[in-house]
């Protein structure tokens, strides 16, 4: 589902997905006390998807090579927000085989950007963040039960 209807700082990002015992789980940074998913700005010449997977290595640590795009790469956008609701965040949704996550530290800040992850149930992860970021696990969410 694609909302912008003009310019917006965007920023893209992945709400990466693994499986245990038959149900997924979803990695779920924390930045202060806000949940969300590894996401940021494009940087000059590159696409979304190639944003959000640059940004999910840098987040996270996930690399490229583990991430799988089966449930296609079409994306969802947040609401704008930010106090000029200039800002949006639109999101993929992959499967990682990936369990070990690191949060590393950010050249420009001298330390992570998140100070916690977690994977969490879908039920847990609504409960962990608010409703801009709740209707992009419910999109994913459903995108992987089918």
């Amino acid at each position: 589902m694609q909302i912008s209807k003009r310019d917006y700082v965007v920023s893209c990002g992945i709400v990466p997905v693994r499986f245990s015992d038959g149900e997924p789980l979803f990695l779920m940074l924390r930045s202060g006390v806000f949940w969300d998913f590894p996401k940021g700005r494009k940087e000059e010449g590159e696409d979304d998807i190639d944003t959000a997977i640059r940004e999910t290595l840098e987040e996270s640590t996930i690399k490229s090579e583990n991430l799988n795009f089966k449930w296609g790469k079409d994306f969802t956008e947040t609401e704008p927000f930010r106090k000029k609701k200039d800002k949006i965040g639109r999101y993929f949704v992959a499967e990682t085989s990936q369990t070990e996550i690191s949060l590393p530290v950010n050249p420009e800040l001298g330390r992570p950007e998140h100070n916690e992850f977690r994977w969490v149930a879908y039920e847990d992860g609504l409960k962990l963040t608010n409703d801009r970021i709740g209707k992009v696990l419910t999109w994913a969410h459903n995108k992987i039960k089918g």
